[in-house]
């Protein structure tokens, strides 16, 4: 059975703590919850149990952290990155979280690609590594604005080049080069519905942008295909509701609508 969550950038703006995005989660009746590690109070253990404890209290599994930004730059910040990642996968395990979300590398314009996912691969390898030792599973996001993850094709490139059983995909429904995105800048050109078909198969995690839900249905993506998607591949694992919109209700409404128009698409009964 799919379980439907939520992320706390739901909320990004809205001054909300994270103890009060659990429980409104609780509220909501969503399956699970997760986190961005920059939404932390504090990264000590005890702060981190109390919220172990509030969402296990709750019924609430913790899907994921994240970790923000990605590995591009020289030697010096390359080594900074996976040492930050390697302080997300403490983090992950004190809270229960199975694994962590990273980014992967954004090339400027002038940028010669080819050499980069090499030097993004030996990053990825070596904090999976890391995590490996922990139990705790690394998970690359796909993401546009001239990400080495923008496509289908270079998601799966990636995947190959890290070439490490602790390595996954976190796929997101809204950040593929030509989608809507943050930006708004879509193609129709580009069929992102294939990119999430070429990388479905290899997700740990699925997070599924919602930017218009006021009439009860998200009208910048097709969730219904994205749905027969999902049960093309057998997906039995967490969804992330990721809240975009323009706040033309509170968001706890929004996200409701969000939470009950994806139970409705994704069930067998859809098709």
């Amino acid at each position: 059975m799919i379980k439907i969550g939520c992320n706390y950038l739901s909320f990004k703006g809205a001054e909300i703590s994270v103890e009060d995005f659990i429980q409104t989660c609780h509220n909501l009746s969503l399956d699970c919850v997760d986190f961005h590690q920059r939404a932390f109070a504090s990264h000590e253990t005890d702060y981190l149990l109390g919220l172990k404890r509030q969402c296990l209290d709750l019924g609430l599994p913790v899907g994921y952290l994240g970790m923000g930004g990605g590995f591009a730059g020289d030697e010096e910040f390359q080594q900074s990155k996976i040492a930050e990642a390697k302080g997300a996968i403490d983090m992950a395990l004190v809270l229960g979280a199975p694994l962590v979300r990273v980014f992967g590398w954004s090339a400027t314009d002038t940028q010669e690609r080819e050499p980069l996912f090499a030097a993004l691969a030996r990053c990825l390898r070596e904090v999976c590594e890391y995590g490996a030792e922990r139990g705790v599973v690394v998970a690359l996001q796909n993401h546009n604005n001239r990400n080495l993850a923008a496509t289908g094709p270079d998601v799966l490139r990636i995947r190959d080049e890290v070439d490490h059983t602790n390595f996954s995909l976190v796929v997101d429904t809204g950040q593929w080069r030509g989608a809507h995105g943050a930006f708004g800048d879509m193609d129709p050109d580009v069929d992102i519905y294939a990119y999430i078909e070429q990388t479905l198969p290899f997700a740990s995690y699925v997070r599924c942008k919602i930017y218009q839900i006021a009439s009860g249905r998200e009208e910048i993506l097709d969730y219904q295909r994205i749905g027969c998607l999902l049960r093309a591949v057998n997906y039995n694992g967490c969804i992330s509701i990721v809240y975009e919109g323009d706040d033309e209700e509170d968001r706890p409404v929004s996200i409701a609508k969000a939470a009950a128009h994806l139970r409705t698409v994704f069930t067998e009964e859809a098709e």
